[in-house]
């Protein structure tokens, strides 16, 4: 049982680090290469990891890390961009809430894990918490920025479960290399083709860079994707909802964004929901795959023996 506090507290850092993206991008980085940005977010992290954990893929692999790293980040991250660009950010993030009750109603058909009663409350709460949080003034849809979003939810979500299914076969670390490797090549065509040459960076845009590859991506899918491994979809699913609550605190505290008692209530319900979502000793965690014993490769190992340290 410390072993999956430990780890829920290690797979949490993930969203957290997401929900500072949206304000580092918007500060920092060029506006004007949103592909060429997802392209140098995933691909020196996928590298960086890559180095690390100095493994190619092998057998599957080869088909399964290129599967999962276009839905989990390639693809995802182009889907993320036409969102970005046709819905109102509050909208497009309480879209992407519902996130966790798909990965948990997923989970039965693809792993045979039947959705409790506990986390399935956790997840409507959590989706009613940023809903109070972010779904204010909307006025308008865009039905083609609806479509990108269940579109990036779906896919993300199916990549994660895939990711927990093949969670046995290679360590952590190698596995989320590849991954981001793979993603990053699948957009990098695009980039090329669409926005032309790399865009010339400035001081701060390489700070930006810099801080969303090795921090936002490289460590944070390392937890993410150990955590799944070790914790329930559903569990790691609603810990995803941290990502809008760092994003609104953050824009209140930094750039003085609305902050007021409906956010405070919904900021309230999201913590009750991911709450009732955490594992417990008597909450009947079916046993999740032995993953290969890497530690002197496995960032998320190392990263998780430190905490308890």
């Amino acid at each position: 049982m410390e072993d999956t506090r430990r780890w829920t507290a290690l797979t949490a850092i993930a969203p957290i680090t997401w929900g500072s993206t949206y304000l580092v991008t918007a500060a920092l980085l060029p506006a004007e290469a949103p592909l060429w940005g997802a392209v140098l977010r995933a691909l020196p992290a996928g590298l960086l990891l890559l180095l690390l954990a100095r493994e190619r893929p092998r057998g599957a692999w080869w088909w399964r890390a290129p599967l999962i790293g276009t839905m989990t980040v390639g693809a995802f991250f182009v889907l993320v961009y036409v969102v970005a660009q046709r819905l109102p950010s509050g909208l497009a993030a309480t879209m992407m809430a519902v996130s966790p009750a798909v990965m948990m109603l997923l989970a039965w058909p693809m792993l045979g894990l039947r959705p409790q009663r506990l986390p399935l409350m956790g997840a409507a709460l959590g989706f009613l918490g940023v809903c109070a949080m972010l779904l204010t003034g909307v006025t308008a849809v865009d039905p083609v920025g609806v479509l990108a979003s269940l579109a990036a939810m779906a896919m993300a979500s199916v990549g994660f479960l895939l990711s927990r299914r093949w969670a046995g076969e290679v360590a952590v670390l190698p596995a989320t290399a590849w991954q981001l490797v793979a993603g990053g090549l699948v957009v990098l065509p695009f980039a090329l083709v669409i926005e032309g040459a790399p865009p010339e960076l400035d001081g701060p845009a390489v700070a930006g860079f810099v801080y969303l590859s090795m921090i936002a991506t490289a460590l944070a899918y390392v937890l993410w994707f150990g955590g799944l491994a070790r914790l329930e979809p559903g569990t790691v699913g609603l810990l995803g909802l941290l990502n809008p609550v760092v994003g609104v605190v953050l824009g209140a505290v930094l750039v003085g964004e609305r902050f007021g008692l409906l956010q405070v209530a919904g900021m309230a319900l999201v913590i009750v929901g991911i709450t009732l979502g955490r594992p417990t000793a008597t909450g009947g965690t079916p046993p999740v795959p032995e993953l290969p014993e890497r530690p002197e490769a496995d960032l998320a190992t190392a990263a998780a023996a430190r905490a308890g340290a």
